[in-house]
C-alpha cells in the first residue's frame, strides 16, 4: 500500500577514520553532517546506487562492501540503510561537489563532535558497533 524508498549511506574508512558530509541542501538540512549516499533509483540494486552516488556527490570511484545490518526510518517513505564502501586504487580523492559544503575524515575521538542529522545518529552507533569500531558508543547527545 504505501511506497518505500531506499536511500543508502555508505560508511567510508580509511585507517580508522569515517568520512561524513556536511549538508548544503535542502535548507532544512544545511549545516548538519550525514552519511554521503542518496536514493536507490527505480531498477537499481543498492550497491550500484551507492556507487552512483558516491561518484555523483564526492567524485570517487568507489566500491560497495557489505550491507550493514538493519535499516534506520528516514521522513516517510525513505529509510536508511548502510553499506560499507572503499576507494578504489587510484581513486580521487573526495570533494564535496552535490548537496555538500564540507567533507571531514573523523578519528574514534572526533566521530561525534559533528553535528549529525538525528536519523544518522542511530544508524552511525550502531554500524560502527557492528564493525567493533572504537567510537560506537558516543553519539548520545549529538544531534539527537
Amino acid at each position: 500500500m504505501s511506497e518505500r524508498i531506499v536511500v543508502v549511506g555508505a560508511v567510508l574508512l580509511d585507517d580508522g577514520r569515517l568520512l561524513a558530509a556536511r549538508r548544503s541542501a535542502p535548507v532544512e538540512l544545511a549545516g548538519r553532517w550525514e552519511l554521503p549516499g542518496g536514493k536507490v533509483e527505480p531498477g537499481e540494486t543498492a550497491d550500484a546506487a551507492l556507487v552512483r552516488e558516491l561518484r555523483e556527490e564526492l567524485g570517487v570511484d568507489a566500491e560497495a562492501g557489505g550491507r550493514v545490518p538493519g535499516e534506520w526510518p528516514l521522513k516517510p517513505p525513505y529509510v536508511l540503510q548502510v553499506w560499507t564502501a572503499r576507494l578504489r586504487p587510484g581513486s580521487a580523492a573526495p570533494e564535496p561537489l552535490e548537496d555538500h559544503d564540507e567533507l571531514r575524515w573523523l578519528g574514534p575521538g572526533e566521530i561525534w563532535d559533528v553535528d549529525w542529522l538525528a536519523q544518522d545518529v542511530p544508524a552511525v552507533r550502531e554500524t560502527l558497533a557492528h564493525l567493533g569500531h572504537p567510537a560506537a558508543r558516543g553519539g548520545e547527545a549529538s544531534g539527537a
